[in-house]
């Protein structure tokens, strides 16, 4: 018997809201709006911080998503093992689902742009990825773990902080949210690397 179709997830549960730039804390949240009038507006001074491509060429962050909707992963570092498998995990979408739902993955990392081609290839990601190397946009939207963002036109419309390095937003709670056909991860093993 199959099990009933789940309502779209449409926000976050949590405590409180807070304007972007978010202050430290475990959980922000904005509903996903129906335009970006009812997003959280991304403040101009973080949107106009450089992230850096595969090349070294630095991108305003907020010309990441000015134009199209997105989803943007903020990873604490290439190093890091858990973050490694859910950039694996992330790889499993097919670009296919991500274009039917108009939406870009994004990943942003905190190290040398010299660092994501071997990353890429480590980990199977071929989707979008930046760095931020000198952390300016982690320390201004408060972060000190990974997280989870979903964007459009320059605002946010949803985060999800870390609260520890196990928290992670599930994946496919996050493709719900933005209107991504869900991904089965269950028939395909996770790969460990030593």
């Amino acid at each position: 018997m199959a099990a009933p179709a789940l309502a779209p997830i449409t926000r976050q549960v949590s405590g409180r809201t807070a304007a972007v730039p978010v202050p430290s804390g475990p959980t922000a949240a904005a509903p996903v709006p129906s335009g970006p009038e009812r997003g959280q507006p991304l403040a101009a001074s973080v949107a106009e911080l450089p992230v850096l491509d595969a090349n070294g060429r630095r991108v305003p962050f907020g010309a990441l998503f000015r134009e199209r909707r997105a989803i943007v992963v903020f990873v604490r570092h290439f190093l890091c093992y858990t973050c490694q498998e859910y950039v694996e995990d992330l790889a499993k979408i097919p670009s296919s689902f991500l274009q039917e739902a108009n939406v870009t993955l994004i990943v942003i990392g905190q190290s040398s742009y010299h660092h994501i081609e071997p990353f890429c290839k480590l980990t199977g990601y071929c989707h979008e990825i930046y760095v931020d190397p000198e952390r300016e946009i982690y320390k201004r939207l408060g972060m000190k773990r990974g997280e989870e963002v979903t964007s459009s036109g320059n605002y946010i419309h949803f985060i999800h902080h870390d609260r520890n390095r196990l928290d992670h937003k599930p994946i496919n709670s996050v493709l719900q949210l933005v209107g991504v056909q869900q991904v089965d991860f269950t028939g395909r093993p996770s790969v460990i690397h030593v």
